[in-house]
């Protein structure tokens, strides 16, 4: 009874002895694991508190051993298959269960990895989301790469797709060359939002009406943050004669931004978050089935919200919605746009234009914080790896700096130019899946997940508990040292919970819903299965594991902590049985 004990005491709930169950035939952390099934309260059951006075509800903890020889259950009925990903059903077999990656890796799909081939080579490197930035290629070019990741998803793998809005910014429409061009120091070049066809050289042709608005002689201009950056001398109408003073280069789609005394300028224009071409693209992406939408430039809450209850009336399956982290704006309102949103991204390149350098380290880890403590996913992204555009190897500071947002358990890390425009895409995506990796193995061993305070978000009776549940199973897998979690759940909402725990075993999300099994990819140290559920917890449960025992990633002896959110089909609203169990595969 010391261990159930000491998990009830933990969970502060109230213990009431039941019926005995299965012995488990092994010793856990040195304690004998007892052979009894311990019941605390958990959620409301509609005549159990009746008799009960006190007792508002119940949940299961269970220690007991499952197998799938002669003289188990019966398993007839319960033929199924398990649909787990290739990579991670090959990275389970070559590591183990410690070995499974938990951050997940971004990849920007450009003109150099948009082919089949490109892309299941990245999807094989360890790619569990492909951005797809709206600033870039047409709208035929991105329907063609979507429809290029189902085959993949078709042929066993799992990724997930994202659309980045390009957001009510001032960009480069053209500068002259079909690609890059190179901004000599001391040329003169010519800004205008003049719309004319073709290109005129020296000419940078912007994409706003009034973008010098509040310009004056003597501000710089500076390109995507600092890739080049001019003199405004002399204003001609609405154009801008600009001389280079830093030489570098201008990419299709570079944002300008002014600056005044090391102040950036601000025009009187007041742009919205997102623009019509936003919401034709959003359109565009919940007709295709996009499993993200992410929001670029978000200033408040209320486009988040507002966005997320347009996407509500237009289908049944709802794309999560990101709010990019890249402005001063966002910065101020940071805890209302985290609540609102299903996860951010950490838009450094942007963010590093409108607050000082030095303060993105300090910024990051603070929204990674937040992100965690609210139980969103946070992506870092922008400059990882930049060097690997141009060279098959990374500076050592890079490597350094994934290390870190690894360190700080961000839910992901993004390549952006790496992949998308990059010579060496699947090399950098190979650095960021071994560093992560090797980061991820040196905090086991540090002990770092004993570290992170624990989330207390919920309002509710039934989501405290709920939340308490995940906090103690965590809690309970790192101190029994057990192989892994496996957590069966509708909507994806238990296996968040455990994420946002950083817990040492992995963690297997088995859901019927293919909606939440593309959430999923995004979250630390989730592995996402589709199956088929039952109402039947102990039905379940032996049927995965009799699948992935079949498979050979499971072997006698591995012990693993089972959690259910599944609400029975017979349950009302007010009746929900939760279940934590610790099981020895026989």
């Amino acid at each position: 009874m010391a261990l159930a004990g000491e998990y009830a005491a933990m969970c502060n709930q109230t213990l009431i002895m039941t019926k005995p169950g299965v012995t488990l035939k092994k010793t856990l952390s040195g304690a004998a694991v007892p052979s009894k099934r311990v019941c605390f309260s958990a959620l409301k059951l509609k005549n159990y508190h009746k008799a009960r006075p006190g007792v508002k509800a119940v949940t299961q903890i269970e220690v007991g051993s499952t197998t799938t020889t002669e003289g188990s259950r019966d398993l007839k009925g319960l033929e199924g298959t398990l649909e787990l990903d290739l990579v991670s059903e090959g990275e389970l077999r070559e590591k183990g269960f410690m070995g499974l990656r938990k951050t997940k890796l971004v990849c920007t799909i450009g003109p150099a990895c948009c082919s089949l081939e490109e892309l299941e080579r990245l999807a094989l490197e360890g790619m569990n989301v492909a951005r797809l930035n709206m600033c870039h290629n047409t709208r035929e070019w991105h329907l063609d790469v979507i429809r290029k990741i189902k085959k993949l998803n078709d042929k066993g793998y799992c990724v997930a797709v994202m659309i980045d809005t390009e957001g009510s910014q001032i960009n480069v429409v053209d500068h002259g060359a079909p690609s890059s061009v190179k901004a000599e120091d001391g040329s003169i070049w010519h800004f205008t939002a003049e719309k004319f066809d073709g290109s005129r050289p020296l000419t940078v042709q912007a994409s706003r009406e009034g973008f010098s608005e509040g310009v004056e002689i003597g501000d710089e201009v500076v390109i995507d943050g600092g890739m080049a950056t001019f003199e405004v001398v002399e204003k001609i109408g609405n154009d801008l004669r600009c001389k280079c003073t830093d030489s570098g280069l201008l990419l299709p789609r570079a944002k300008l931004s002014f600056w005044r005394d090391g102040e950036l300028v601000r025009g009187n224009y007041e742009l919205p978050t997102l623009s019509a071409k936003d919401w034709s693209d959003i359109e565009f992406g919940v007709s295709e089935g996009v499993d993200f939408i992410a929001v670029s430039f978000v200033k408040d809450a209320e486009a988040i919200r507002h966005l997320k209850s347009h996407l509500s009336t237009k289908s049944a399956k709802l794309a999560k919605v990101l709010a990019k982290i890249e402005c001063v704006e966002s910065l101020q309102k940071l805890q209302e746009i985290v609540e609102a949103s299903d996860g951010v991204m950490i838009a450094r390149g942007d963010l590093g234009v409108e607050i000082p350098l030095e303060q993105i380290p300090s910024m990051q880890e603070k929204i990674i914080e937040v992100c965690r403590h609210l139980n969103k996913p946070a992506i870092v992204a922008s400059q990882l790896l930049e060097s690997m555009i141009q060279y098959p190897t990374p500076t050592r500071a890079e490597v350094a700096d994934v290390s870190e947002a690894v360190r700080q358990y961000a839910d992901a890390v993004m390549l952006s130019g790496e992949s998308a425009v990059g010579s060496y895409g699947q090399k950098a995506l190979s650095v960021l899946r071994t560093t992560s990796s090797r980061m991820e193995s040196w905090g086991r061993e540090e002990s770092m997940q004993a570290h992170l305070n624990q989330s207390k978000l919920r309002l509710s009776l039934s989501d405290r508990i709920a939340e308490q549940i995940c906090n103690c199973a965590a809690e309970m897998a790192n101190n029994l040292g057990l192989d892994a979690i496996f957590v069966y759940t509708r909507h994806g909402e238990m296996a968040s919970l455990l994420s946002g725990n950083r817990p040492n075993p992995p963690i297997f999300a088995f859901t019927s819903d293919r909606g939440a099994r593309m959430a999923l990819s995004l979250q630390w140290g989730v592995t996402p299965l589709l199956i088929d559920l039952s109402d039947d917890m102990e039905a379940n449960t032996e049927k995965t594991i009799s699948l992935i025992k079949t498979k050979g990633l499971i072997k006698e002896g591995d012990t693993v902590l089972v959690i259910s959110d599944v609400i029975p089909s017979c349950a009302t609203q007010t009746l929900l049985f939760q279940s934590i169990q610790v099981k020895t595969v026989a």
